[in-house]
């Protein structure tokens, strides 16, 4: 098994159980985060609420908003300033944060966003940029509790060291279940200095700046312009493209069917995965943590020997995309996840269970990319 991913642990230290929203706030906060502001929806709230029990004790402060466009709005504010600030919701909230992440995103603001997502539906919102112009965000997709506290940090980590925005791709049971974790300050070394700042200090000195999306300076400061400021930010995307792509993978080497999952699914993949390895099947795994950048030569590298390339998502398919554009042809991808859900909505469904993922590895495995799959099961409460 492999992994290219490299970020440091938190020094060993007493763990505790903690519900994941508790565990991402507490990360947040030792990561540096000060200020949030959100809006309550389920699966998100609790992440808000841990945000404001414990935000004021760090010196920060936590707003309940009016509504998604008021929290995203006071985030820039607080952005503007250096501060290490953040927003979240679910996918549905963060539908209304577009033009606003957008904007952000061309202003060269450090925003960090949660999105506690209701299934995995959000894929095309989080990886294509769902506001205007030619910007993505980092998306990092962790698959548990423990991940999610050490992504939280580092994503305010890469946040401050590009100046762009971090998503953080969660889902119901990261935000609900509870896992023994040790949340402490991880070092991942230092970040250049915030010269753009809009903190006060150079009022009246007549050296005060900007922060514009269109690259405009104060009268008679220098300032890039428009164009040339938007092309120095598909620049800098081709480098985080080059530099920050994070993924996890397992026995493709020989693999004649390789799985590629993210998130929590991709937990539940990884454990079916192993088990069939100890049976003789010859199946291996792919797992995205970043979602932007995408590991496509990862994906590439594992569809070199492989007969069949299966994607398992919980939604119609929407990642199988990419899959498709890094196998670039070398083997036939098929999608073996789908719709699958509860009485809410929220994507904990009868799918998200190892032996029906077992049952639909194995059809791919054995029969080729045209095996008839086992139906879908139905949440017959939902």
């Amino acid at each position: 098994m492999t992994t290219t991913t490299e970020s440091p642990r938190p020094a060993a230290s007493s763990r505790r159980l903690m519900e994941g929203a508790e565990a991402i706030a507490t990360a947040a906060i030792a990561a540096g985060c000060r200020f949030f502001a959100g809006y309550p929806m389920t699966p998100f709230t609790e992440v808000l609420e841990h945000f404001a029990r414990l935000l004021p004790d760090a010196g920060g402060v936590c707003i309940n908003a009016e509504s998604e466009l008021e929290a995203v709005g006071m985030a820039w504010g607080a952005l503007a300033t250096g501060a290490r600030a953040a927003t979240g919701s679910t996918g549905q909230g963060l539908s209304l944060m577009q033009e606003s992440f957008a904007e952000i995103t061309l202003a060269e603001l450090p925003l960090v966003v949660f999105n506690m997502a209701r299934s995995q539906g959000d894929y095309f919102q989080a990886t294509r940029g769902g506001g205007h112009g030619d910007y993505r965000h980092i998306v990092l997709a962790p698959m548990d509790i423990a991940e999610a506290a050490e992504l939280t940090q580092l994503a305010f980590h890469l946040a401050d060291m590009w100046r762009h925005p971090v998503l953080v791709y969660g889902d119901y049971l990261t935000a609900h279940m509870q896992e023994a974790v040790s949340v402490e300050r991880i070092e991942f070394g230092e970040v250049p200095a915030k010269h753009w700042a809009l903190d006060g200090t150079l009022g009246g000195t007549g050296r005060s700046g900007i922060v514009s999306p269109l690259g405009f300076g104060k009268l008679g400061q220098p300032a890039p312009g428009i164009e040339r400021h938007l092309r120095n930010i598909v620049a800098k995307q081709r480098e985080i493209e080059r530099r920050e792509v994070r993924v996890e993978s397992g026995w493709v080497d020989d693999a004649e069917t390789v799985v590629v999952a993210f998130g929590t699914p991709a937990k539940f993949v990884r454990y079916v995965v192993k088990r069939l390895r100890a049976e003789g099947e010859k199946v291996g795994y792919v797992r995205p943590i970043t979602l932007w950048p995408f590991p496509y030569d990862a994906v590439a590298g594992a569809a070199a020997a492989a007969r069949t390339v299966a994607t398992f998502e919980l939604c119609a398919g929407q990642m199988v995309d990419d899959v498709r554009l890094g196998v670039a042809g070398r083997a036939p991808v098929v999608t073996i996840g789908g719709i699958s859900t509860d009485g809410s909505g929220f994507g904990v469904g009868p799918l998200l269970d190892a032996e029906i993922i077992r049952e639909r590895v194995l059809a791919v495995h054995r029969g080729g990319p045209d095996a008839d799959l086992p139906p879908l099961p139905l949440n017959d409460r939902a």
